[in-house]
């Protein structure tokens, strides 16, 4: 396959990274130098012949936390019978002496140490060896607000937020099922990151899930912090610039992905949800696809696929018909465009190419710049330099209207990965067309759908169902069927259950 992925084979057991005994001075010198780590030395029940530590991460929990959770109930005589021994105290506090959600016993360094950068508090037992974690997370997050690039009018008004339980907890109130199952795994030799792996059982793919996470297994880096980490490990293709996995900010799209038989993925420290299998087809929906009426559906998605295709192929288009083959326009328009041409020193292709290059630094410059200044530089460059370029004949008007029309139809993409791809084989095309006129356009179209009928994600064409689905696979892409006309699910996305209604 082009651009063939190596696959990796999933790195050996970890070795331990302090292989001591547990203690109080050896977790000491791991934190040495971290002044967020704190320490209190605790008369168990008040009795000073069952001394323990107490170990936490200020910030990720607070001492008022730790205090009302540990603390105050370890310190309390009411709790613990006199002469206590360190072995009756950990039976007591494994036995639920002291109230948490989460109660852990732990023998090995490395899993304390994770503990304490979760948000645990630790009371350690240097005579046992041993230490017992409490769950005491700050509740210190990001509200759950409005979601801010995918927009909606019908749709929920609530989105994904940095925090990886909070997320789940969104997709759980939307699917209410034990069919539902969340694994988390940690990835991240420095970041430990926490990663859920989320689908629906029987509708899912049971070949997708374990090759998504024996992929996600087999990713051995230090830090696994940006979507990249994400992107660039687990597809078939890393590659091709056209996107491979699915993301979205809103749980009610991410579960509606999630009952056709995708498998989602939440990263803990990412405000967003990734779904996979990815087709070309599913980059052109958004999530009130299925809120607006079939009608109105079905016209805004056709608008896109038309604007797919003007964004792609207008500024290539006029090129080559500009440069080769001007009989093809009608004569009030040749007539048109050769007097806007006569006074221009540069060819068309050399307008056009430099349009869009403007046309790309000024759409950068926005979204980098703050936002009163990005609208700024927007407005000066669109209207001022963009009219002073026409006036002085140094631009066609022709060339700004045909680059500015492709520039507003690759805005309506729903997926700006998707929109950023179809970019780059916009700047392709326009080369070839300025080199061999329409047949260097019809020789990139083909380049271009061979190049995506040999793209897979996980076993799934990039082309599905254009390329190996029935009549209606294909107008169920183009176009929104009515909801109880669309019985089964994606056949060559799902697993056994195929039918999502009766």
């Amino acid at each position: 396959m082009f651009f063939e992925r190596k696959r990796s084979v999933p790195h050996p057991a970890v070795q331990p990274r302090w292989p001591e005994p547990v203690s109080l001075e050896a977790l000491r010198a791991i934190f040495e130098g971290c002044d967020d780590f704190e320490n209190h030395c605790v008369y168990a029940g008040g009795q000073k012949s069952c001394v323990v530590q107490v170990c936490y991460m200020d910030g990720l929990i607070s001492g008022i936390d730790a205090a009302d959770s540990v603390l105050t109930a370890l310190g309390s005589p009411l709790h613990f019978p006199p002469d206590m021994s360190h072995q009756a105290l950990l039976d007591l506090l494994l036995s639920g002496a002291v109230g948490a959600a989460t109660v852990k016993l732990r023998t090995a360094l490395d899993d304390i140490v994770s503990d304490l950068n979760r948000g645990f508090v630790c009371v350690v037992f240097d005579e046992l060896s041993c230490a017992v974690s409490f769950e005491c997370k700050s509740n210190q997050t990001r509200s759950i607000n409005e979601p801010t690039l995918e927009k909606t009018v019908k749709g929920a008004k609530d989105a994904f937020v940095e925090t990886l339980r909070v997320n789940t907890s969104l997709v759980r109130r939307r699917l209410r099922t034990p069919d539902l199952k969340v694994s988390q795994l940690t990835l991240g030799r420095k970041s430990s990151t926490s990663v859920a792996l989320l689908y629906v059982q029987g509708v899912a793919s049971d070949k997708t899930v374990s090759q998504l996470r024996s992929r996600l297994d087999a990713i051995d880096v230090d830090g696994f912090l940006s979507t990249g980490n994400l992107e660039q490990y687990i597809t078939d293709n890393p590659s091709s610039p056209f996107p491979q996995l699915l993301h979205t900010e809103r749980p009610d799209k991410f579960a509606m992905d999630l009952l056709d038989g995708r498998v989602g993925i939440i990263v803990d420290g990412l405000p967003l949800g990734f779904l996979l299998p990815a087709r070309l087809a599913d980059f052109m929906r958004v999530g009130e696809d299925r809120g607006w009426h079939f009608v109105v559906s079905a016209a805004l998605k056709l608008m896109r696929w038309a604007a797919l295709a003007l964004t792609l192929l207008l500024p290539a288009a006029y090129a080559a018909i500009a440069m080769y083959h001007q009989e093809m326009l009608p004569l009030k328009m040749l007539e048109s465009t050769i007097s806007a041409k006569q006074e221009v020193p540069f060819s068309t292709g050399v307008e056009i190419l430099s349009m869009l290059v403007a046309f790309e630094l000024l759409q950068e410059a926005g979204l980098r710049l703050p936002n009163p200044v990005g609208e700024t530089v927007s407005i000066i460059g669109a209207l001022i330099v963009g009219q002073s370029a026409v006036d002085a004949k140094v631009i066609s008007p022709v060339a700004v209207i045909i680059v500015a029309t492709a520039g507003i139809c690759g805005f309506i993409q729903p997926s700006q990965d998707f929109g950023a791809a179809l970019r780059i084989a916009r700047f392709a095309l326009v080369l070839l067309a300025v080199a061999l006129g329409m047949l260097g356009i019809m020789l990139g179209l083909a380049l271009l759908v061979w190049y995506l009928a040999r793209m897979d994600s996980f076993g799934v064409c990039y082309l599905s169902p254009f390329s190996e689905g029935g009549a209606r696979s294909v107008l169920n892409a183009l176009i929104q069927p009515p909801l109880p006309k669309n019985k089964l699910r994606p056949p060559e996305i799902c697993g056994e259950d195929k039918r999502n209604q009766i």
